[in-house]
């Protein structure tokens, strides 16, 4: 059996302190992961945690001369599945709208297989109209939505918009995998 591969893509907000839980538990259950990660993403969470915890170096410059198709197209070809963990209001906007400035968005356009999403961002942010047509336009084109779920969240307020648990989106990735 050929090892399952995921991609996880980092975006910039504060929820991204729990991906590494999340890359952690996939590489334990045999999952080949590779890390892709947005500028904004540096701020909250290091590269050289998510490489030490995936076992393999992580991508976000576009233009990678290892790479010589192109990042976006060759690791795009390598996964099953890529799952956007968090998913910040800027990444889905992008996705919604199919601009492609950076690695991970253009990764995006270029990925044939599903696509999971992981929202996370302040509840103000998520009951935005112009977020929630692109939320919209995202389910219509065929990304699974995993939450947001509602909770304290990190400006002190409760509310929609907190991300997912990584063990509730370690299980809805194991699904996916066990049934494609």
């Amino acid at each position: 059996m050929s090892p399952r591969k995921v991609i996880i893509g980092v975006t910039g907000g504060i929820a991204a302190f729990k991906t590494p839980a999340l890359v952690s538990q996939l590489v334990k259950a045999d999952v080949d992961v590779t890390v892709v990660m947005t500028h904004a993403s540096h701020h909250f969470v290091g590269a050289a945690t998510l490489t030490a915890l995936s076992g393999k170096r992580v991508h976000t410059e576009l233009f990678d001369e290892a790479m010589p198709l192109g990042a976006h197209i060759e690791l795009a070809r390598r996964a099953d599945l890529l799952c956007i963990v968090p998913a910040s209001a800027d990444f889905m906007a992008k996705a919604a709208q199919g601009l492609a400035d950076d690695l991970l968005s253009t990764l995006y356009l270029a990925f044939t297989g599903n696509v999971m999403m992981c929202p996370a961002m302040n509840k103000e942010m998520w009951a935005h109209p112009a977020l929630q047509r692109n939320v919209q336009q995202l389910l219509e084109d065929g990304v699974r939505m995993i939450g947001p779920d509602s909770g304290w969240q990190s400006c002190r307020v409760e509310g929609t918009g907190r991300m997912t648990e990584p063990e509730e989106i370690f299980d809805a990735i194991e699904e996916h995998l066990a049934t494609n």
